[in-house]
């Protein structure tokens, strides 16, 4: 008996005990035996037998409190949204355009927060992941489908957040492969040993590093009237603009988010009890992440913008001298490394984790976090596999600047797919009383329409 306990008794890495289910748990009287028959609802929905992190209970908190109580999520997924990718491409757009493309910047804020308010309801009201959602809903086959977008998207983001990475390396003269053994190690080291709470907190303290971006748009004195008349300028007929334009929304609004932040809300256990208070930390996020874009597309066109009106820029080496000339050249680079540092290390976490949790949705292993790699060893396979296989690639030697605004476009062609999906299921999905109806429904259908449009005609035209 004892050693049957022993046996079968596994510490789970967040500290709680994992005990089996069935008959041989009440054998050894772990479980009531009403406990030996449960229906689908009962079961943990991340496909862990041991279930979500507890939720924080929310009395009756003052406001800000009970949006940092819940905080965590929201807050890592619009830090991730401001990636390398994003960051090369804000960096191109103000080097080749100047301010104006500043105004989409603006219109981006709220459609983001659409977008992922839609994804947090889903989430804390049904308990489900997006794929598990599109799974029950549609079918196998949609399902499928979806997840298939997810890894073309997956795939192209963590080759532009590496590439990043190794930009940054050898910007110190430290090679590619070299970056990548070190990055990839540390990554793989804390997912395999730590907790969803270690990981999240590991990854907003290095998302945080991408506010230096807005104290370099400050320091490069942008001109103000410029920043005016570009926000009533709008080259609609320019097809390269059109083209960055279309790279810029699908550098804001990416499938990876949608999946991440439905399953993470799930994993911290995040009740219906707790939507308003996610919903503000979805908004702020939303502010922060497009301010990040503003500070590297206003900087950049501040500078060579200025100087050398539609230049491209080829390396990563480029855009930290277009970025910081006005620092000095040894304070300028720190400031750049660690900014583009901490946006591509905080984005390839949640996006190797996005697809491995994206995935599993679908073919139905487990995948918590709080299990043991031994008992997930798919959902730790499938997150290493992602990063060695990017890595690879990187190390092989790849034009990061071409590859990274490439990569927003896909994204941007993609938003059909990933939108249409997201609507269906706030029409579909929900309760009666957290439905999307009525009014809010018609503006949140307009806005995925028009930007989903927007984007493939943008991509389409500006290709030719």
């Amino acid at each position: 008996m004892i050693r049957n306990w022993l046996y079968m008794r596994v510490i789970r890495k967040d500290g709680a005990f994992d005990f089996p289910q069935g008959e041989a748990g009440n054998r050894i009287g772990l479980l009531p035996k009403e406990n030996l028959m449960t229906d689908r609802s009962s079961m943990p929905p991340n496909g862990s037998n041991s279930g979500p992190l507890a939720a924080p209970p929310m009395p009756n908190k003052p406001w800000l409190r009970r949006v940092l109580a819940v905080s965590g999520p929201g807050i890592v997924v619009m830090l991730a949204d401001t990636d390398a990718g994003s960051i090369i491409t804000a960096a191109q757009s103000g080097a080749q355009r100047g301010y104006t493309l500043l105004l989409l910047q603006l219109i981006l804020i709220p459609i983001l927060f659409v977008v992922q308010e839609l994804t947090v309801r889903l989430g804390v009201v049904t308990h489900r992941g997006h794929g598990e959602l599109i799974l029950e809903r549609f079918g196998r086959g949609w399902a499928w489908l979806s997840v298939s977008t997810l890894a073309i998207a997956c795939i192209g983001a963590l080759v532009s957040e590496l590439s990043g990475l190794a930009g940054v390396g050898l910007l110190f003269g430290i090679p590619a492969w070299q970056t990548m053994v070190l990055v990839i190690g540390g990554l793989v080291s804390i997912v395999w040993t730590a907790s969803y709470r270690s990981v999240e907190r590991i990854a907003i303290v290095f998302g945080a590093l991408e506010l230096l971006f807005i104290w370099i748009a400050w320091r490069a004195h942008p001109d103000g009237h410029a920043m005016a008349r570009a926000l009533l300028h709008i080259p609609l007929a320019d097809h390269d603009y059109l083209y960055l334009a279309t790279a810029n929304i699908g550098a804001v609004i990416m499938p990876w988010m949608v999946f991440y932040q439905q399953s993470a809300v799930i994993e911290k256990g995040m009740k219906r009890e707790h939507l308003n208070a996610l919903r503000w930390e979805t908004a702020v996020g939303a502010v922060i992440t497009q301010l990040v874009m503003i500070g590297v597309l206003v900087a950049t066109a501040a500078t060579i913008g200025r100087v050398h009106a539609n230049t491209p820029l080829d390396t990563v080496q480029e855009i930290s001298g277009a970025l910081t000339p006005f620092l000095g050249s040894e304070l300028g680079r720190a400031v750049f490394a660690l900014g583009m540092s901490g946006a591509a290390i905080v984005a390839t976490i949640v996006v190797s984790l996005t697809a491995a949790w994206g995935v599993g949705e679908v073919a139905g292993y487990r995948r918590s976090l709080a299990d043991h790699p031994l008992e997930a060893p798919w959902f730790y396979g499938i997150f290493t596999l992602c990063l060695v296989l990017a890595g690879v690639l990187v190390a092989s030697g790849t034009n990061l600047v071409t590859l990274s605004v490439g990569v927003q476009v896909l994204n941007a062609m993609l938003l059909p797919i990933v939108l249409g999906f997201l609507f269906a299921l706030a029409a579909r999905a929900l309760p009666h009383s957290d439905r999307l109806k009525g009014g809010y429904a018609l503006i949140a259908g307009t806005v995925m329409f028009i930007t989903a449009a927007f984007g493939i005609y943008a991509a389409l035209t500006g290709a030719v």
